[in-house]
This record gives structure tokens, C-alpha cells and sequence, in this order.
């Protein structure tokens, strides 16, 4: 499995077959200029959004003609089975942000969670409706989500193996969300990789717990 963070919540995941699935793409400038990030112009065969808000689901921007499925339930394109659970974006059970969904992509080799932009902590009978997760990708700036250590919480609940941060504070976005780094202290192995592209295979996940930190492509 190959993943790009482009910037904020939005990924390009390519499956071991070579799919193509982007997930959460924003609409660049956004907010009133708020959201800096460069426009997402990568083709994919699908695109998935966790709800409908311009940061998350800016499925009509992403070029060509990929299937998009916002608030996904149950897909397969290619090589990849996904699979959508309906949580909330607060925690008042959606009466504030709505809902949120939380994507699951298996190749058949890795299991990777996109979490959106998850508002509470996770149950236990929602836990066991992920199931194994092999890669993680976590909000962790607070505010319209769950904060640091709401993300620390939820990634103890959902032992990954791999845990990529996301939706916090960079120059790019001019959010009241804070930074990564409180997360980040929260963790006991965390790395900083060079690129924005990470390749995992089943042969070369971490035997143990490992953060890493993607640079934004955008």
C-alpha cells in the first residue's frame, strides 16, 4: 500500500492492484482563504468523503471520472474493500457538526482506517466493528474534533500498528486547531518522514507502535 497526504484530512491511497481511492479531498481556499493547501489534482477511481463539509468533501474537484461515494457503507473498486461506520462529528451524537464516517480500505493485504473527522471517543461496540487495523489515520487538532488526547485514547483503543496524524495546525490552515505536537508527546515512537508518500506492505509493518508524521504535498 502507497499513501500520499496531500494536506489536512485528504490521503491517496493506491492498493496493491494499483486502485486508486482519495479520501476527504478539501476545496483549496476554502473558509474565506482559510484553507491554504494547494488544489488536489491527482486522478483516482474513487474518491471518498466522511461528510459534507468543503475541507472533507471536495469529491468534484478531483479530475476524471472516479466513483464517489460521500458517507460510504459498503464498496468494493478493484482490489479494495471499503467499508463506512457512521459515528458523529461532536460529541452530542451529530446535533452540532453532523455526522461523520469512519472509511475502512482493505486491499487484502493492509487495513487501513481513515477516521474523518471524528468528534468522541469510540465504544466498545464500535471498536470491534473496525476490527484489526493495521494503519491509522487520526485527527489530532482539536476544536471540530477529537484533541490530542481524545486521539490518544482512540488510537490505544484501536492498537494499529502504523499511526499517521492528521487535521491539526500547519501554515496551511488558519483553523483554531493546534499543532501535532502535543499528540506527538503523547507517543512513545514517533517519526518524522522525509516525503509525503509512505509505501507499507504486510512484510514491513513495525512490529511495534509507530507514529509517523507525513509532510503535506500540498
Amino acid at each position: 500500500m502507497r499513501i500520499t497526504y496531500f494536506g489536512h484530512s485528504c490521503f491517496l491511497v493506491e492498493a496493491q492492484d494499483h486502485t486508486r481511492v482519495i479520501l476527504d479531498p478539501y476545496l483549496s481556499g476554502s473558509f474565506d482563504g482559510a484553507l491554504m493547501y494547494g488544489p488536489v489534482n491527482e486522478p483516482a477511481d474513487v474518491v471518498l468523503a466522511s461528510h459534507e463539509h468543503d475541507d472533507h468533501a471536495a469529491t468534484g474537484t478531483i479530475p476524471g471520472q472516479p466513483r464517489v461515494f460521500l458517507h460510504p457503507v459498503g464498496e468494493r473498486v478493484g482490489s479494495v474493500s471499503i467499508t463506512g461506520i457512521q459515528v458523529a462529528h461532536d460529541e452530542m451524537g451529530g446535533k452540532q457538526r453532523g455526522k461523520n464516517t469512519i472509511s475502512i480500505l482493505d486491499d487484502g493485504d493492509l487495513r487501513l482506517v481513515h477516521l474523518g473527522d471524528l468528534g468522541h471517543l469510540l465504544d466498545d461496540p464500535t471498536v470491534k466493528r473496525i476490527g484489526p487495523v493495521d494503519i491509522l489515520l487520526v485527527p489530532v487538532g482539536g476544536h471540530f474534533t477529537i484533541d490530542y488526547k481524545g486521539a490518544a485514547a482512540v488510537v490505544d483503543a484501536l492498537a494499529p500498528r502504523v499511526v499517521i496524524p492528521m487535521h491539526y495546525k500547519t501554515p496551511k490552515v488558519d483553523f483554531p486547531i493546534v499543532p501535532a505536537d502535543a499528540f506527538l508527546g503523547t507517543q512513545t515512537t514517533v517519526q518524522h518522514h522525509t516525503g509525503s508518500t509512505l509505501e507499507i506492505t504486510r512484510a514491513t509493518l513495525p512490529a511495534e507502535r509507530i507514529v509517523i508524521v507525513l509532510p503535506h504535498a500540498r
